[in-house]
């Protein structure tokens, strides 16, 4: 199998985003990609606090969380299709999921005080084991292991869209969001999934680094962001699951 055909869970490493762009002057670079990925942070965090303090203030924020969801989906869209567009899709992403995380962290705050900080250290602590794992080789990512972990990632988002859609039928979903075992158990396998994603993206972007175009770094810092903020959330949720039942 080719690099250019190299597989990751992460949809952004898709292999039609790469194919085309070895004549480019400029490549990819790890210190790029660290430092858009830095900035993108500051913007998550940055929107994530403004919604975070409003509904501190007693304001619904329920149209804030909506619209930077929906608006961070589109903008994922048009990062896949239009990688030039990452640029501006990437750093107006971490905007618009800011928006949505500001929501649902705050909310989750006010139930369980100092839990959505909790949930970014694990988030935290897991992304550097993970880079850990990765750069002492113990955990190989093989053909195999990315055929598993694609195959969860994959099985794990159509569970959530039947859900969702379920309950727009007022159809019960509990045996997924609940607290019972059965859906604590489900959120811990979706944590453990995410977690293992990142060793796939590691892996994609060491292999791309110096190959692909310098624009794709925005595309690979939206990426790691997929990811990153995915695993935040089911933490988090796990977390509040915990809590409830204990």
């Amino acid at each position: 199998m080719s690099l250019l055909n190299h597989k990751t869970s992460n949809p952004v490493f898709s292999n039609g985003i790469w194919r085309g762009y070895t004549t480019d002057l400029k490549k990819m670079s790890l210190s790029g990609i660290l430092l858009k990925t830095f900035f993108s942070l500051l913007l998550l965090g940055s929107s994530t606090w403004y919604v975070w303090d409003l509904v501190h203030q007693g304001i619904n924020v329920k149209w804030h969380t909506s619209l930077g969801l929906l608006a961070a989906i589109i903008l994922s869209i048009l990062t896949s299709y239009k990688h030039k567009w990452a640029k501006i899709t990437t750093p107006l992403y971490a905007i618009a999921k800011g928006f949505f995380l500001g929501g649902f962290s705050a909310y989750a705050e006010l139930k369980f005080e100092g839990m959505p900080m909790r949930a970014v250290g694990v988030t935290i602590i897991t992304l550097f084991v993970m880079l850990l794992l990765y750069k002492l080789r113990l955990v190989k990512v093989t053909k195999q292991f990315r055929s598993v972990i694609i195959s969860a990632t994959v099985t794990i988002m159509v569970i959530y869209l039947i859900t969702w859609i379920l309950s727009f039928f007022g159809i019960s979903t509990s045996i997924i969001h609940g607290t019972s075992w059965f859906a604590i158990g489900f959120n811990i396998i979706a944590a453990c999934v995410a977690s293992l994603s990142l060793l796939l993206d590691f892996d994609f972007m060491k292999r791309k680094i110096g190959r692909a175009p310098k624009h794709m770094e925005w595309v690979a810092t939206w990426g790691l962001l997929v990811t990153l903020i995915w695993l935040y959330i089911e933490v988090l949720r796990l977390m509040k699951k915990l809590a409830i039942r204990f």
